[in-house]
């Protein structure tokens, strides 16, 4: 009994299908029909999958000629092994190749738009950074320009200070040589007048006492 059951399990473990989880791709047979089970009997779950469709294998049959498949987009069904294969087919190969060069066409003549966009960038920055050099010379000049004129202006201001000031001091000396004059001139006047005063009052004097100096002469009236 023990050795039926032994029998028994052994038998169904060779019969089993084989488990794995890999990544094939469909031969380039044009179509691959997809079939419910191991075998040519079962029925077809799909009636064709194009060579180059990306497959994930399940199992594989005891005898090696089925794999279970799943698609991407989830259809699950069992095909020949023969029809997979672990690369890509040459032909999708080929397309992928001609559509990646394709691809990188573009990127090179978007690359090279970019470049001569760059390389006008440049040469128009090189023009403003021409202009600027040009304008920052211009400019220097003027500030040393206006650096000297500052200077004579601020020489210029100095001296109209001092000519200011030197201007009020003349005036007011000025001023004070008119006061001083006209002092004198009040003095002059006052001297003038008390010569006169001491002129007319000498006058009276000698007029009030010469008569006096003089001796009164005798009358001769014949009476003597």
């Amino acid at each position: 009994m023990q050795l039926t059951l032994i029998i028994s399990l052994l038998a169904l473990l060779l019969t089993a299908p084989v488990q794995a989880q890999e990544v094939r791709y469909i031969s380039d047979t044009q179509y691959v029909p997809v079939r419910s089970g191991a075998g040519n009997e079962f029925r077809i779950v799909h009636r064709g999958i194009p060579s180059g469709t990306r497959l994930t294998v399940g199992q594989t049959s005891a005898d090696g000629e089925w794999s279970e498949v799943t698609t991407e987009n989830g259809t699950s069904g069992w095909v020949r092994t023969q029809h997979l294969m672990a690369e890509l087919p040459a032909r999708n190969q080929v397309a992928a190749a001609a559509a990646r060069a394709e691809q990188l066409a573009a990127e090179n003549a978007e690359l090279s738009r970019e470049l001569a966009a760059l390389k006008a960038e440049r040469a128009e920055l090189e023009g403003d950074v021409n202009t600027a050099d040009s304008s920052l010379q211009a400019l220097t000049e003027e500030l040393t320009q206006l650096k000297q004129i500052s200077g004579r202006s601020l020489q210029l201001d100095a001296d109209n200070r001092r000519l200011v000031v030197e201007a009020e001091t003349l005036r007011a000396e000025a001023d004070m040589l008119g006061a001083e004059n006209q002092r004198l001139q009040d003095n002059l006047r006052s001297s003038a007048f008390l010569d006169g005063a001491l002129a007319v009052l000498l006058g009276v004097v000698i007029a009030l006492v010469a008569p006096r100096l003089w001796p009164k002469r005798r009358r001769n009236d014949g009476w003597g």
